[in-house]
């Protein structure tokens, strides 16, 4: 009996072992951003919470998929969850870019106030795609750097400006700048082979990329705060069985929670860091911000004929 009972424990147990589920997870981020060690996090707890069945393995650095590929890659199965950047895709739909008008939202509670106000339009438009929308983590704001001083938009005229979303196109060709495509794993290639000279990203991506290595000047104009977003493939979700989708969904919802704690508590420690790596930091670039502010009302109008009822529905709910 007892020799039963053992081999009967030993069968369910390999049975269990043979079921687990494998999953990969890119991201086109490095592996040392905060961005990626909130991913990683997210990974382990999944894996601590359903005692191994589902195995995620996470690949950063666009090392599986181009951090463009991402999206389109969990949206045809090609893998089964990923993170991108949602401005990424607002050439797709406006509701993607949001969060990247510039000074709609340029607070961490105002970034909140808009992420809550703009999911559940972006949980369908992603529903409709086959996705599930799992967590958003936004990125610090978004502030100039550039390789010459800046005192007014007018100094951009001219320059290569780089350019990873529809919004930062659009601000390039309003100040006079040559809007160039470059993603994040590429900036510093670019910098170096002279391929462009300013560009808008936050403090976060500076440290992590080493820019102050080849950019000596930081405006704070802070102009928003783009949200990466981790994703589910739909089917990849529905083929598990329910107690796994409840721990997946509640590692995820913890993930989004820590990663935007983690957001804000590290823009300041990134600023200090490109001062004390020597870069000129200001904080104040008061007359920037209110051109830039310029800018942004006329590009929340352009938006909203774009976005149509959908995207004025996300805006009043905001501003509520």
């Amino acid at each position: 009996m007892k020799n039963w009972a053992l081999a009967f424990t030993c069968a369910a147990v390999m049975g269990s072992a043979g079921a687990q589920t494998k999953w990969d997870l890119p991201s086109g981020y490095g592996a040392n951003t905060f961005q990626v060690q909130n991913l990683q996090w997210f990974v382990d707890e999944v894996g601590k919470a359903t005692a191994g069945q589902l195995k995620i393995t996470l690949h950063p650095g666009a090392s599986l998929f181009k951090a463009n590929e991402i999206k389109r890659a969990v949206q045809s199965g090609q893998t089964q969850i990923g993170e991108f950047i949602l401005s990424g895709a607002a050439n797709e739909n406006p509701l993607f870019g949001v969060d990247s008008i510039p000074f709609l939202a340029t607070t961490y509670p105002q970034a909140k106030k808009l992420d809550d106000a703009s999911r559940p339009a972006l949980e369908k438009l992603l529903a409709a795609q086959g996705m599930k929308l799992l967590y958003t983590v936004p990125w610090p704001g978004q502030s100039l750097y550039s390789k010459k001083p800046v005192s007014s938009l007018a100094d951009l005229k001219g320059t290569k400006m780089r350019a990873y979303n529809p919004a930062t196109t659009r601000i390039a060709e309003l100040v006079g700048a040559q809007p160039v495509t470059i993603q994040l794993a590429e900036l510093p290639q670019a910098l170096a082979t002279g391929g462009v000279d300013n560009f808008l990203t936050s403090s976060a991506s500076g440290v992590d990329s080493k820019l102050h290595e080849q950019v000596k000047f930081f405006y704070d104009v802070n102009a928003w705060l783009p949200r990466n977003a981790v994703v589910i493939n739909v089917k990849a979700f529905d083929a598990l069985d329910k107690a796994t989708q409840a721990a997946l969904l509640k590692a995820g919802a913890a993930a989004g929670e820590r990663g935007w704690k983690i957001s804000d508590q590290k823009d300041d420690e990134y600023l200090k860091e490109l001062a004390a790596k020597g870069m000129t930091v200001d904080r104040s670039s008061a007359k920037l911000k209110a051109e830039l502010r310029a800018i942004g009302e006329r590009m929340t109008g352009e938006w909203l004929k774009q976005a149509g009822a959908e995207g004025q529905a996300v805006i009043d709910a905001y501003r509520k």
